[in-house]
């Protein structure tokens, strides 16, 4: 029987598209599958990018964002070639002279990576008991992160700095590193390793950044027929902050202390204003200033806001600043001599109280200079103005410009709640004393056990709010959250609740892209690359050679290398 050789000539294309196609599918699999081997290494850490701003023009911080370098660890060989790459730096390890050589010579570097301790990270919630050695080992990761934010604040950085909380994956790929680097063989292009890859933006300029105050009134009770305006105690707290990474600058002491005391204060007020009986004749006004950090501008432009008569009627203002970690003394700093009537009646008040709640409050003189701008403490702006005031501080002495101002090392783990709840004690009877004319008695209003005592877990809850909240200008908006809370929390206890808002004074600039993904790739060495690239070759090349031969034959794979016959032959 013979075949149909029209059968066959239709048969034989289609088995070879069949076959075709099979190979293909076979070529892209493997290539697949090598791919996925190769980028199976790579791991996602979210890190925090080092602040960037300008001060009347003059560059600070890390200038760039994109990152795309090989890793290496502080255990390079010496005199190797740093500019492309990234050291991952352990604060744990930190050598702060090796960071300083760097920073002050402008050496070369790619970027760097520094890791921080969980315990400063404001998402981790644990409360363990602590041994006496982690609280020594917690103090002094506190004490190498202050000196290390001074240095990076103050520097203009010609490359990217971030910071990321230390974790498994990270902790893994800093072990190999460093087997790397100790063995001789750091990572480069020829000889793999770890490659750190940040895509982001290029920071921008953040135009005309708002700043918010907000302000309740607690009207004191005025006699009828009075016509002479009450007097006013004002209570002021700066709430937001400034740090080296600014989506990690909560700021729980620097100034979330002050701002719970605030909040708590005009709780307590509130509960005795609100009977007519247990009325003061003095109008209470709790300020929740913005821009402390930027000199206080955020109080310049509020006190400026207020009329000539309202101003003079400021019996005198306290301001509180980091008092939530502080053990058996509290400074009251003034800007007038302490032989003033004023100063000596308001130290000798709160003195005596503190005296009964079994600590010591000192005073702190420093007269200010009404032709220099620049100002140490809040109360300072209220001075200028020729109006009595007083900052309540666990600091001694003033912080220099953008210092102290809740950066990294001003977490919730450093925070002590009864010293907070003893601060407000003691502002609370001692105002209250001023109020009732009660000075020199014994008489507690606000104790213990009854209505007006001081609540520890509403203290407790803002703290937590307060520790987890990034609280940088320009990144808060006027219409934030957090803005919006303190401004309810406000209403709820006082009245006439108004709300400032202002634009940042010229001189400071600041600059966005603040958090970013870092992709961390295993990346393969040069040698390794040509010999898959060799195997590949290969591969295509009996592939090709596989399909001629089953599909024309091996006479037409010959043919395809045979030398084409010359002219003079065809002639032939």
């Amino acid at each position: 029987m013979q075949s149909n050789p029209t059968t066959m000539s239709s048969k034989n294309p289609r088995e070879r598209q069949m076959l075709e196609s099979i190979y293909s599918m076979i070529a892209l699999v493997f290539i697949l599958v090598t791919c996925v081997e190769l980028c199976d290494a790579a791991t996602v850490v979210d890190v925090y990018r080092l602040i960037q701003y300008d001060i009347s023009g003059v560059p600070f911080g890390s200038r760039f964002a994109t990152l795309n370098h090989h890793a290496g660890s502080l255990h390079f060989a010496p005199g190797v070639d740093l500019s492309r790459t990234v050291l991952i730096i352990p604060v744990r390890e930190l050598n702060i002279t090796f960071v300083k050589e760097y920073i002050s010579q402008r050496k070369p570097l790619g970027g760097l990576l520094f890791l921080l301790p969980q315990m400063f990270n404001f998402e981790n919630r644990e409360a363990a008991t602590e041994s006496k050695y982690q609280i020594r080992e917690k103090e002094l990761m506190k004490t190498v992160l202050v000196e290390l934010e001074r240095l990076l604040i103050h520097a203009n950085i010609p490359y990217p700095v971030y910071f990321a909380f230390e974790d498994d994956d990270i902790d893994a790929v800093l072990a190999d590193v460093k087997r790397s680097d100790v063995s001789g063989q750091p990572a480069t292009a020829t000889t793999g390793g770890y490659k750190l890859v940040v895509s982001a933006p290029e920071p921008k300029r953040i135009a005309s950044p708002s700043i918010t105050n907000i302000q309740g009134w607690l009207p004191g009770l005025k006699a009828d027929g009075d016509p002479n305006q009450l007097p006013t105690i004002a209570i002021v707290a700066s709430y937001d902050t400034f740090g080296t990474a600014p989506a990690l600058s909560v700021g729980s002491d620097s100034n979330g202390s002050g701002v719970v005391a605030l909040l708590e204060l005009a709780r307590l007020f509130s509960l005795l204003y609100s009977n007519p009986k247990t009325r003061g004749r003095y109008n209470l006004l709790f300020g929740l200033t913005s821009g402390g950090p930027y000199n206080y501008n955020g109080t310049h432009k509020w006190l400026r806001s207020f009329d000539q008569r309202l101003r003079e009627s400021i019996d005198y203002a306290i301001c509180l600043n980091s008092i939530g970690s502080w053990d058996n003394e509290l400074w009251i700093h003034v800007s007038k001599p302490p032989e003033n009537a004023f100063i000596k009646q308001i130290f000798e008040g709160f003195s005596t109280v503190a005296e009964e709640l079994g600590f010591e409050v000192g005073l702190k003189h420093k007269k200010i200079n009404i032709s220099n701008p620049r100002v140490a403490w809040e109360h300072e702006k209220f001075s200028k103005l020729r109006v009595t005031a007083a900052t309540l501080s666990e600091l001694s002495t003033a912080p220099e410009l953008l210092e102290s101002t809740g950066g990294l090392s001003d977490s919730r783990h450093f925070i002590n709640e009864t010293a907070i709840v003893r601060s407000i004690k003691l502002v609370a009877e001692s105002i209250a004393r001023h109020i009732y004319g009660c000075q020199g008695k014994n008489i507690q209003i606000f104790a213990d056990n009854t209505s007006l005592a001081v609540n520890a877990p509403y203290i407790r809850s803002w703290l937590d709010l307060l520790s987890k909240t990034p609280r940088v200008v320009p990144f808060l908006t006027k219409n934030d959250p957090f803005v919006m809370a303190l401004k309810k929390e406000l209403e709820d206890h006082t009245h006439e609740v108004n709300v400032h808002h202002e634009v940042l004074d010229g001189m400071f600039t600041l600059y966005d892209s603040t958090k970013a993904k870092l992709n961390i790739y295993q990346v393969a060495s040069v040698t390794f690359d040509l010999l898959l690239l060799l195997v590949l070759g290969s591969y295509l090349i009996i592939l090709f050679t596989f399909l001629v031969i089953t599909t024309r034959g091996l006479d037409d794979l010959i043919s395809l290398f045979r030398r084409p016959p010359s002219r003079k032959v065809k002639t032939a």
